[in-house]
């Protein structure tokens, strides 16, 4: 496996990892803030993380055009 050349760009301009990202975080209140507030859905935010997850993997498969 190689990196690109320019995957510092990539990594700042790819929408594809901001998505993932933003997954990546509301994963994480999924699992912290129902500790905290019992009236917060879960729910809400395993839907959230899914439809960034589903949004990366397009992002992936469009191209951009400012990298």
């Amino acid at each position: 496996m190689r990196l690109y050349h320019n995957w510092r760009e990539i990594l700042k301009e790819a929408w594809s990892i901001r998505f993932i990202l933003l997954a990546a975080f509301l994963s994480g209140c999924e699992a912290i803030l129902p500790l905290y507030w019992d009236t917060m859905p879960r729910s809400l935010f395993a839907l959230l993380a899914f439809f960034f997850c589903a949004a990366a993997f397009t992002a992936r498969l469009v191209a951009q055009k400012d990298i």
